[in-house]
Formats: structure tokens, C-alpha cells, sequence
């Protein structure tokens, strides 16, 4: 059933390479070109990018006895729904299934209840998926194969933690490969959806069973690991095999759906960002849509997350449909299922899903209703965007500078990559900047060639082949910004001697890091840097707090400005010990470089930095070789906020796509469409904005918008969508003035060209 992308020999503890023996740390970082082997994309159907707003109803077992089947069509209809998920089978069958083991609802008696649901739904235009969940089974199931069952470390079969009466399944097995498989050939065959969604698919956890044991064996050599070090060869091995066997199971799904309706397609409920299980460059070639499932915040999650997961799809799904999963219920560890989310919280929650790309999809867990106050907020949102949707079918996105994301450096290094990221995403917000999000294997220039700069937020581990792209973007006219240990590892993790990058920050690795520190500064070198830009809006600050962890780079040239300068930590109490031991070193906070197109590569020598705005310019590399971005996110230290910001500015060189100015935080998008241009302005100013849920929305003042417009471009009309008004405006060449005069939630300046 699985074809591994390596070969057993090639994860063996030992191998041989030129006839010498050597480790398996020192001989897979030769061997990543090797990509996960799957079949070619099948045909992409014919209705994935037709619908717009997307509906769930996911029923309990005892809704066919209880929920009104009328009001949720008519709800459909009534948020102008034009696709529509309803549950299915696997844990719970929702339609009189003839599978031996497929458990019926004990409430179905003689209806079919998703029968009359995809009827009902086809009537109104939908386009109708089906939804299964194969994660949990019964005891029936047990009894007759307890091989399909998962098995925990200490060799235990698993009850369900949530549903005791039942067992978790593994995920990896002949439970999904072949019981499952039945599953969707039944319910494609007697009711020809659109497309089959898989939830909870992929395991819960890590499984020790039979199958496990052996299928690992045969291919890695390597009995299942007990530690989840990524440098173990075991651990590493696993990472890389059960994504394979997963890339199969999805596509062995997705092809017995297919012989039944062609015009059909499995949709796994599987991606993310950095830290997600599945390689998303691979997901990106496979999936034809996808659904990103952050339904909404918990904790101190920020609300442009769900922006942000739009951006990880959009980075390697390219210009295909991303659909955003949001619940209209609480999403906190606790559970609670039937709860309802506050209006304002939803509706600021879409408003920054659809800014980024996404295509919304409520979803509702029950068909009864035990609180219907989530419904006409619902209803307003969908009815909202149908009267938009002309400006919401994008083509794509303006923005000049990209994040870069590393699902290798979550793997193989696990260094908090997302704190990294998640810093400089809040300062790119609070600075209004547009970007994009770009995946570490996708530095190829037809994935990066629209951008002037790229930010590499710690990414650690990178090949040699990663490098020699980033240098070749530099040389072609690109910007780079890394902080931290990026490059100091290769592909799989393991660290290198020097930055694989030296050449391109101008420096290397002394071999030691520093931190946690304790009460360390930078001093603002005002008189040295002669205004540098990267100290804009710092005149008056003489310091500012350094960050938790460095690195002790040696340069490999003379800088000719050096703006920040280390102040190395010194004693915090007792508070009589509190006064700097050494006031003033040369060893530098930053490092910023400039090339010209004269510059053979990398390695020639850069520009004087005083020349900021050369016209020759080819590219600009900055490196922070401490921990800025990740200790912005921890502290929102706004002197951090202000080099991250000049940073971006410094680097890009460039008028920007579109600026706003005016009070409040935004998240500004912008992006173009077949005859128009779009700006979002989604309102994030708000007491909560840390804290959910949101208790109200907080209009912001009159906001300055100026939007760059394509060479020869004329200006039909410019419409501001959610006040549904004309604004005043003016063009000047290419540049167009627009003043938006509050926004509550979420403004469109829709222009048509």
C-alpha cells in the first residue's frame, strides 16, 4: 500500500558513503532532495472554485430523531449558502449504510437522513460534500479486529479519552486504508457529492500497533521511536514515514472516489503553518481546495490568526480556493461545544479571514439548537459578503514583502519558530505593511519573484540549495532580512559551523550564544550611524532593551555604520549593583549590507551605507543575530516594533503597494481582481484584542489610503463597500488618494479599473 520516499538502506543507523562508513546525522543531509513520492494531481473538478460561502452541519446521533431539517434549509438559503458540508458516516452513520461495522445513528430508524439533507441542498444550487471522521470506533469493532485498533507506548489498546465506550482508531492502518475506503465508496455511490471531507483522519497520536511496528520497520529499518528529539534517527525517520503512509492513504481515498465520479475529490482536513504534521509544499500539489481549520481565538491568541493561516495555505495552495473554517461557538481547551460565540467576536473573525483570501465556512456542531443568538450574526456576514463578492474572487495579492515560514526548522530543529514568526507578523500589522507568507522549499523565483524582500524569521535549518536561492535573489534584485541562528543548521537540523548564509550577512559564527540575558541593552549609535533610517522615530531614545538570546558573530569586513552597539548584561539586584559594568563596546546589535549590480555576487564587496537610496541597487541583506522578533512577541516592546518596522522600509527601497494612515491597528491587505483593485481595512483596534471574546466593535477615525495603480490604469469608479458609499478621491499618475471616513469592522475601497 506504501510507496516510502527512502529506501531502507538509506535510514540504517549506518550506512556507507564512498566506501566510509558514516552516521545517519552525517548522511541524510545529503539526501533531501528526495521528495515524497505520490501520483500525479488528478484533475482539479469542475466546481471547487465556484462557491463563496461555505455552511457546515456536522449532527450529534440523536438528531434524526430531534433537528428540523426545514429550518436548516431555509437557513442555507437565507445566508445566500452556496456550498454546504453535511455529515456522513464513520464514527456515526447518518444513512442506511450495508457495511458490517459501520455504526448506524441508534435514532435513524427507517430514514435517510443525509439523503434528504444533500436532496434538500441540491434543490437550492449547492454544491454538497459529505463529511466523515474516522478517529473512533465501538466494541463490536474491537472484538472483530483489534488490529485496527491504536495502541499507546506501553503496548495498551486505547479507549476514547472523551467517549470511554468507545476506541480510538489508528490512523495509519487497515481501519482507514480499507474500512474507510468502503465508507466513501458507498456514500459517493449512492449519493454522488461533490466531494468527500475527512476530519480527525490522521491519527490521535502516535500508534504502536502491529501494523505501525511493521510497516516502520520494513521501511526505516528503525524500530518506533520513544523520544521525541528530532536529532534521534529514529524520531526523524518516523517524521518523514508517516507523512508518506498519510500522502497515501489520502490518495488511494481520493482515487476510489474518483472511479465512481470523476468530477469529485477527497478533501483531508490537514495543513497549517510551520509546526504542521503534513509537508505543505506536498499538500499545496495535491489538494485542489482546502480547508484551514482555526475556527476561531482561545487564550491570548491574536485576531489576525486566522489571517495568517490564510497566508500559510496561500503560500503553497497558490491561486487555489482556501476555504476558513470558523465555529460560532467558544474555542477554549474546555470544550464547549454548544456554546456561542459573542457577535462581534465572529464577525471580527471573518472580517480578517476574507482581508486575506479565505472563503468562509460557519460551522455548527448539532442540529438542534440550544442558542440561536449566533444566527442572525451569521446571517448578516454572509449576506454582507454576497453583495461583495464581485470584489471577493481575487486574482492576486499586491504586496512586496513575503515571511518566510519553516516546516523543516519545526521539525528537525523545533526552536519556537512560531514566536519568531509570530513577531514579526504583529509588527508587519501595527506597521500597515501588506505581505505574504512564503514556505522555505518554495524559494524558487517563480515563488518569490514577485517580492523585493524576504524576512527570515530564525530559520535555522536550511540547505545548501535553500541558500544558493536566497543568494540568487539578493543578485536579482531582492532584499533579505534573517535574525538569530538562520542558517545555522542544515536541512535536517544539524548544526553547521558556520551560518550557511556568512557570505550573505558579512559575518560569522564564533561558535558560542548567549542567554538567557539578563538587563542587556543596545546603545543607539546616533552620531556614528548619521541618521541611519533603521532609527527612525528612536532620535530621542539613547538605549533600548536588547533581546533574551544571541549569538557571538565575528564580521568579516568593516561595516562602515554600525546603529546599534551591545551593552552586555550586568547585575538586576540587589538593586545598589544595578549600574552597567561597560558602558560602550564595538560588537554590533545589527548588520546591513548593500549591493550593487556591479557586484559579481555575494560576495563582493557592499556599497557605503550612506548611499540609501542608490539607484544601482540590487539588493539589501540585514541580520539581527539576536532574537528581536521573538522577544517583540513576548515583551511588545514598541522600540522593537520600530526596528522591525524601519527594517522592512530599509530593506524594500521601494514606494509601497499601498499606505494608510490614520489611528487604530489595522490589518491591511491588498490585492487585485480581473477588473478592479481592492484595499481591506479590517479594524483591530479594540481592549481585547489580546483576549477574546471581542464584547463590542470600536469604529476607528478618518484613514488616509493611497493606492498605487498598474501602469496606464484609468479609474472607473472607487466604492467604499461597507459604508456603501462614493468617497471623495484624487489621482495623481499612478497614485490614487482616497479618504475612508470610519471603519467599524471591516472596510473595502473597491476600485474599478
Amino acid at each position: 500500500m506504501t510507496t516510502s520516499y527512502f529506501t531502507r538502506r538509506q535510514f540504517l543507523k549506518t550506512t556507507t558513503v564512498a566506501g566510509a562508513a558514516v552516521t545517519l546525522a552525517q548522511f541524510t543531509p545529503h539526501l533531501f532532495a528526495a521528495e515524497l513520492q505520490t501520483a500525479s494531481p488528478a484533475p482539479t473538478p469542475s466546481w471547487v472554485d465556484k462557491p463563496m460561502r461555505w455552511a457546515q452541519l456536522t449532527l450529534v446521533e440523536d438528531d434524526p430523531g430531534k433537528f428540523d431539517l426545514a429550518f436548516w434549509l431555509d437557513y442555507f438559503k437565507r445566508t445566500k449558502s452556496d456550498a454546504v458540508c453535511l455529515s456522513g458516516g464513520g464514527c456515526v452513520a447518518y444513512y442506511p449504510t450495508q457495511i458490517p461495522f459501520h455504526h448506524r445513528s441508534q435514532w435513524l430508524g427507517d430514514r435517510d437522513v443525509l439523503g434528504e439533507l444533500v436532496a434538500g441542498c441540491r434543490k437550492l444550487g449547492m454544491v454538497v460534500i459529505a463529511r466523515t471522521d474516522p478517529h473512533a470506533t465501538y466494541d463490536d469493532v474491537a472484538a472483530a479486529h483489534p488490529d485496527w485498533i491504536a495502541v499507546d507506548a506501553n503496548g495498551n489498546k486505547r479507549r476514547h479519552w472523551a467517549s470511554p465506550e468507545m476506541w480510538v482508531t489508528c490512523g495509519l492502518g487497515p481501519y482507514n486504508f480499507e474500512f474507510m475506503t468502503e465508507v466513501k465508496k458507498e456514500i459517493m455511490s449512492r449519493y454522488h457529492v461533490d466531494g468527500i471531507f475527512i476530519n480527525r483522519w490522521d491519527g490521535s497520536g502516535m500508534c504502536y500497533c502491529e501494523h505501525c511496528r511493521r510497516n516502520f520497520k520494513d521501511a526505516s529499518g528503525f524500530e518506533l521511536p520513544r523520544t521525541n528529539n528530532p536529532q534521534d534517527p529514529a524520531r526523524r525517520a518516523y517524521i518523514l514515514w508517516s507523512q508518506q503512509r498519510l500522502f497515501d492513504l489520502w490518495q488511494h481515498w481520493d482515487q476510489a472516489v474518483r472511479k465512481i465520479n470523476p468530477d469529485s475529490c477527497v478533501i483531508p482536513n490537514t495543513g497549517g503553518g510551520a509546526t504542521s504534521s503534513l509537508d505543505m509544499k506536498k499538500i499545496g500539489e495535491l489538494a485542489p481546495t482546502l480547508m484551514a481549520d482555526r475556527q476561531a481565538r482561545h487564550g491570548l491568541m491574536s485576531p489576525w490568526a486566522i489571517g495568517m493561516n490564510a497566508k500559510e495555505y496561500r503560500a503553497t495552495m497558490g491561486g487555489k480556493p482556501i476555504v476558513g473554517i470558523f465555529s460560532v461557538g467558544l474555542e477554549e481547551p474546555y470544550r464547549w461545544k454548544d456554546s456561542v460565540q459573542n457577535g462581534a467576536e465572529i464577525q471580527l473573525w471573518v472580517a480578517d479571514l476574507v482581508a486575506n483570501g479565505m472563503r468562509p465556512w460557519f460551522t455548527k456542531f448539532g442540529g438542534v439548537l440550544h442558542d440561536e443568538r449566533w444566527l442572525k450574526p451569521v446571517e448578516d456576514i454572509y449576506r454582507r459578503l454576497a453583495g461583495w463578492e464581485k470584489y471577493l474572487r481575487n486574482e492576486r495579492p499586491l504586496a512586496r514583502v513575503a515571511v518566510v515560514y519553516s516546516q523543516q526548522t519545526a521539525w528537525f530543529v523545533g526552536n519556537k519558530v512560531e514566536d519568531h514568526i509570530n513577531g514579526w507578523y504583529q509588527a508587519l500589522i501595527e506597521a500597515r505593511i501588506p505581505f505574504e507568507l512564503v514556505h522555505d522549499r518554495l524559494l524558487d523565483a517563480a515563488h518569490v519573484s514577485q517580492f523585493k524582500t524576504l524576512i527570515l524569521p530564525n530559520i535555522a535549518a536550511l540547505s545548501d540549495a535553500q541558500c544558493d536561492q536566497l543568494r540568487a535573489f539578493v543578485n536579482n534584485g531582492g532584499s533579505v532580512i534573517a535574525t538569530y541562528e538562520t542558517s545555522l543548521c542544515d536541512e535536517w537540523g544539524v548544526r553547521r559551523k558556520d551560518f550557511g548564509l556568512a557570505d550573505l550577512f558579512g559575518v560569522d559564527w564564533k561558535g558560542r550564544a548567549e542567554g538567557p540575558m539578563q538587563n542587556s541593552y543596545l546603545r543607539l549609535e546616533h552620531d556614528a550611524a548619521r541618521g541611519h533610517p533603521l532609527l527612525k522615530g528612536l532620535e530621542d531614545a539613547p538605549r533600548i532593551i536588547n533581546g533574551v538570546w544571541r549569538l557571538e558573530v565575528e564580521p568579516r569586513e568593516k561595516f562602515a555604520q554600525v546603529p546599534l552597539t551591545l551593552i552586555p548584561s550586568y547585575p538586576d539586584l540587589p538593586m545598589e549593583k544595578v549600574y552597567p559594568r561597560v558602558e560602550k563596546t564595538d560588537i554590533a546589535g545589527v548588520y546591513l549590507r548593500e549591493f550593487t549590480s556591479a557586484d559579481a555576487g555575494i560576495s563582493a564587496s557592499p556599497i557605503p551605507h550612506s548611499a540609501f537610496r542608490t539607484p544601482q541597487s540590487t539588493g539589501r541583506v540585514i541580520y539581527f543575530p539576536w532574537d528581536i522578533d521573538r522577544t517583540f512577541w513576548e515583551v511588545l516592546c514598541v522600540d522593537h516594533f520600530k526596528l522591525l518596522r524601519n527594517a522592512v522600509e530599509w530593506a524594500t527601497n521601494e514606494e509601497p503597494p499601498v499606505t494608510v494612515s490614520g489611528h487604530g491597528v489595522l490589518d491591511v491587505t491588498a490585492w487585485r481582481q480581473k477588473n478592479s483593485l481592492t484595499v481591506h481595512l479590517v479594524n483591530l483596534t479594540n481592549p481585547m484584542m489580546m483576549k477574546g471574546p471581542v464584547r463590542e466593535l470600536i469604529p476607528v477615525s478618518e484613514q488616509q489610503v493611497r493606492l498605487r495603480l498598474p501602469d496606464g490604469a484609468r479609474v472607473s469608479k472607487v466604492h467604499l463597500l461597507a459604508a456603501d458609499k462614493k468617497p471623495h478621491f484624487t489621482q495623481r499618475g499612478r497614485e490614487l488618494h482616497v479618504v475612508v471616513p470610519s471603519i467599524l469592522d471591516h472596510e473595502i475601497v473597491a476600485v474599478d479599473i
